[in-house]
């Protein structure tokens, strides 16, 4: 799209849109975003998003800990996530498939969803050449597909990172949704490319990554923030249909000190009616399907 004030959609504020429902009864779309990502050693990490990069790698520490949430964090998610019924919907960087296979395989025994997630965590799609990105996108989609035997419908980009350029390749690419504007409790559809795709909201807010590592909240305060976050969607979506995200990092929530509050928090939700948990293609082809006009 061309440089522009605002986004590629009209603006419709929350309280001028016509009201429509979820399938079957549901209140309230609930889809679960396990961010599988993988950082090369050869890169230096910062500490945190405060912090200055260092010049230099190896970052031992910093990618240790990144590697932890790979090694071990993720399967600690996934039997949380089995223990509740929920299918996910992953993240999936492009390296990842070729680093660490197994975390593939058993996120497919668990059928969850996959969508495009950069090729690595560590380059954001801001530091790729412009003639480059359509490449680079559509290596991330190819590589995704031949890992989980399915194209993937949706994109989220590394550090929700987009150029101006962006939509337009992704709508290019066939790709159906798109994550990375964190602007909105509902669907709703972006021109770009001459095509149309659509923002599932995503979430900076129920994120463990924005509130624990960046704002340094404790796992107490994130099983607040989601059951809090919780409550006023399921009550206003009594009048119309609303989504939450729960956007997750192995390395963070999957953490032993951490993954009791997880816990409490889905089970906080499950004694709830009306609640639909569902994958990221799910929620948009309801959406499409709907009454919605946005």
């Amino acid at each position: 799209m061309e440089p522009r004030d605002y986004g590629p959609y009209p603006y419709v504020p929350i309280n001028r849109r016509p009201k429509w429902k979820w399938p079957n009864g549901a209140r309230l779309a609930i889809w679960v975003a396990p961010n599988l990502e993988f950082f090369p050693l050869t890169r230096p990490l910062a500490a945190n998003p405060m912090a200055k990069t260092p010049e230099k790698a190896p970052t031992i520490r910093t990618w240790g800990v990144r590697d932890y949430g790979n090694r071990v964090g993720v399967f600690r998610l996934m039997e949380l996530l089995s223990k509740y019924g929920i299918r996910a919907t992953a993240s999936l960087n492009a390296d990842l498939c070729d680093q660490h296979p197994q975390i593939v395989e058993d996120a497919l025994k668990l059928d969850w969803e996959f969508l495009a997630h950069n090729r690595t965590n560590a380059v954001w799609l801001s530091a790729i050449p412009p003639d480059e990105e359509r490449d680079f996108i559509r290596y991330c989609i190819e590589r995704v597909t031949r890992a989980t035997g399915k194209r993937p419908t949706g994109w989220l980009s590394s550090a929700m990172d987009e150029t101006w350029n962006t939509l337009d390749h992704l709508v290019a690419e066939k790709v159906r949704y798109v994550t990375d504007w964190v602007n909105d409790d509902q669907p709703y559809r972006m021109q770009a490319g001459g095509g149309e795709i659509v923002y599932l909201p995503y979430s900076y807010e129920t994120n463990d990554n924005a509130q624990i590592v960046s704002r340094f909240a404790s796992i107490d305060d994130f099983e607040r923030m989601i059951k809090r976050t919780f409550d006023v969607l399921y009550r206003e979506s009594e009048d119309s249909a609303r989504v939450m995200a729960i956007c997750l990092h192995p390395f963070i929530s999957g953490v032993p000190h951490r993954i009791a509050g997880l816990d409490a928090a889905f089970r906080y939700i499950c004694n709830h009616n009306d609640v639909w948990w569902a994958t990221g293609e799910e929620i948009v082809n309801a959406y499409l399907a709907s009454d919605a006009k946005l």
